[in-house]
């Protein structure tokens, strides 16, 4: 039996889906309202059932909307990635690229990679994933991410782990803390005081864990987080000090917080690019990751890698939440 729906028709209903509203959508795809309206009513009527439950102020999801979503969704990634392969990306009209990252690396590092690859391929939809490292491991295996960027994948054998930069912890603690005038810092000298700390969720407290095995802190953290962004916020608000990547803390100028170095002994870790074993990449998402080997290469947004005794100056910022 035929099904009387077209591309344009399963275009509408995800925008639609992802909006949240007929008017948004229409701008969306470049239709009006009306001719939005039809495409849905034409879809429904093609697969005789209602997909939206739609009022003055709201449109949702019926039940049956829910369970078809993710096979529409599926149905139009499918041809962006057959197109793709066809076409030159930049004058592709469909197409998307998902990156999986941790959150300190999706607030410092990938900001310029969307900016400069949205100014080459501005058709092109970039959906970030800021998760945990575990979380981006998972999202790039299940197939949830093209890739993604983390510390932790290079010894998982289902994926390669390309190494971008080294960067190492340091103390984060506000400016009228008695840590904050020191040079450097050791880890005992640190668990001296009053700190936070992320919990045996996160990858950093793994990496943590096995290079401190010599040191054993007096007391334990005053309150454990899931992301070091969150311990960030604790740290500003007067909780305590904090064992943080230097990737995470905000420029120098940041009216609150500082860093110093922590030694005895000195703690690195490396950021790189996970990608899923012998699957090769979309058309869409080879772009982007060459966008950040790119800006890598040209030492975009600072040098995390330096083992100077301070980050290198960063434009100020507030914690993000």
């Amino acid at each position: 039996m035929g099904v009387n729906f077209d591309l344009n028709d399963l275009q509408a209903f995800r925008a639609v889906v992802e909006l949240g509203s007929f008017r948004k959508a229409a701008e969306a795809v470049s239709i009006s309202q009306p001719a939005l309206s039809r495409r849905i009513d034409k879809l429904e009527e093609a697969l005789g059932v209602r997909l939206f439950e739609r009022t003055t102020r709201s449109v949702t999801l019926t039940t049956v909307g829910r369970v078809f979503a993710p096979s529409a969704e599926q149905l139009l990634d499918d041809l962006d990635v057959a197109l793709l392969g066809i076409r030159d990306v930049s004058s592709s009209r469909l197409g998307h690229v998902t990156i999986a990252c941790v959150p300190s690396v999706a607030y410092y590092f990938l900001p310029s990679a969307v900016a400069s690859y949205h100014r080459r391929f501005p058709r092109i939809r970039v959906k970030l994933l800021d998760v945990s490292a575990n979380e981006v491991l998972s999202a790039v295996i299940s197939g949830e991410a093209d890739f993604g960027v983390s510390f932790v994948g290079s010894q998982e054998s289902e994926v390669e782990f390309k190494v971008l930069l080294q960067e190492r912890f340091v103390a984060a603690c506000r400016r009228d803390h008695p840590l904050a005038s020191k040079k450097r810092v050791t880890w005992n000298e640190l668990y001296e005081h009053e700190y936070v700390s992320v919990d045996k969720t996160s990858g950093n407290r793994l990496l943590l864990d096995q290079a401190l095995s010599a040191v054993a802190p007096r007391l334990p953290s005053i309150c454990e987080t899931r992301h070091v962004t969150t311990m960030l916020g604790l740290v500003e608000a007067g909780l305590g000090v904090a064992a943080v990547p230097s990737m995470a803390m905000p420029g120098h100028n940041h009216p609150v917080l500082t860093s110093v170095p922590l030694v005895e002994p000195v703690v690195k870790r490396r950021v790189g690019i996970v990608k899923r074993r012998g699957r090769p990449l979309t058309p869409a998402a080879q772009e982007f990751h060459r966008t950040i080997i790119e800006l890598r290469r040209g030492g975009a947004s600072g040098d995390a890698s330096s083992d100077e005794t301070s980050p290198k100056k960063r434009p100020g910022r507030k914690t993000p939440s």
